[in-house]
């Protein structure tokens, strides 16, 4: 396994950076920081039909939606991504994921709806994972007003957007719905526990170390106690993840989440879920962030894309 030259050319930039460490910053500036970064490497942005912000009713006041459309609909209902963006509980936005959001809705020829709920440590665990219920539920509601298919609903997200995704799916499960078609994650956080190897391999040097990991867990788990086995907080261990949409995980070799993400994978199939894997061998954590400088970026949206698409065809 070699790291791919050009992340090897974004970790290098960043190390020859002056930019203070996320982790020495408020969430404050830290989200600044990196919303400036990801602007930095995200490249053009793909052209839409239509994108709009509306807002979802929340248990603590209304959740920003960015709704994409990504081609003139011609007065016929499309197929949806719900998407959660990633950050570590703490960073990212809707502008922060407004790239692939853009790439996915094009790729996946189908509406994309960006979640923007609320983040730690100001709303800290259980909070965001109640906005995104909340989000979901109303979206699903509404779905013939937003021009949804209702019967062609996913839902994805990556890293921490990930892990809000498969909370998601089991809280729809445990309540009996809504339905998803299809499970999206990409390099999602599924244990809390941290204890793969790839923690380890992989603590220091390739962009989410583990202070970096610590600053966000520590913020992220500051308010109600959570078990770090309470499968809301860690899906990986669920004591039962059948039942669940059909799934493709997406991983990253340099990412310390990279071993957990495969024993996700290797769980759902095990509960005997339709569940594919895309291994990206030498990429680093947070990489669809990237396809201003990182072709691999590139492949992976176009690769969950195609997924959608097929999934999206799929007689009801």
């Amino acid at each position: 396994m070699t790291l791919d030259p050009q992340a090897a050319r974004v970790l290098q930039a960043a190390e020859q950076s002056d930019l203070p460490l996320l982790e020495t910053l408020s969430p404050e500036a830290a989200r600044l920081q990196y919303e400036k970064g990801c602007a930095m490497v995200g490249g053009r942005p793909p052209q839409m039909f239509a994108v709009r912000d509306i807002a979802a009713p929340g248990p603590l006041g209304d959740i920003g939606l960015r709704v994409y459309t990504p081609r003139d609909p011609a007065g016929e209902a499309m197929p949806l991504l719900i998407y959660i963006h990633g950050g570590g509980y703490v960073i990212g936005s809707l502008d922060s994921h407004d790239i692939p959001c853009r790439h996915l809705a094009i790729h996946g020829d189908c509406m994309v709806i960006s979640v923007d709920y609320r983040m730690a440590p100001e709303y800290p665990y259980p909070k965001p994972v109640e906005d995104c219920w909340a989000a979901v539920n109303w979206i699903v509601e509404q779905a013939e007003a937003l021009g949804v298919r209702r019967d062609r609903i996913a839902i994805g997200g990556d890293s921490a957007g990930g892990n809000l995704a498969t909370v998601t799916c089991l809280k729809a499960k445990a309540e009996g719905g809504p339905d998803f078609v299809y499970q999206l994650l990409i390099y999602p956080g599924t244990d809390r526990t941290r204890s793969q190897p790839s923690h380890t391999e992989l603590a220091e040097g390739y962009r989410l170390t583990r202070p970096l990991l610590d600053w966000f867990m520590n913020h992220y788990f500051s308010g109600e106690p959570a078990d770090a086995n309470d499968p809301y907080s860690s899906p990986l261990h669920a004591d039962d993840l059948g039942g669940l949409p059909p799934a493709l995980v997406i991983s990253a070799g340099y990412d310390p989440l990279r071993d957990e993400d495969i024993a996700y994978y290797e769980q759902l199939r095990a509960h005997g879920n339709d569940a594919e894997h895309l291994h990206y061998p030498g990429m680093i954590h947070g990489f669809i962030n990237m396809p201003g400088v990182l072709d691999a970026a590139h492949e992976c949206l176009e690769a969950c894309g195609m997924r959608l698409q097929r999934v999206f065809a799929q007689p009801a």
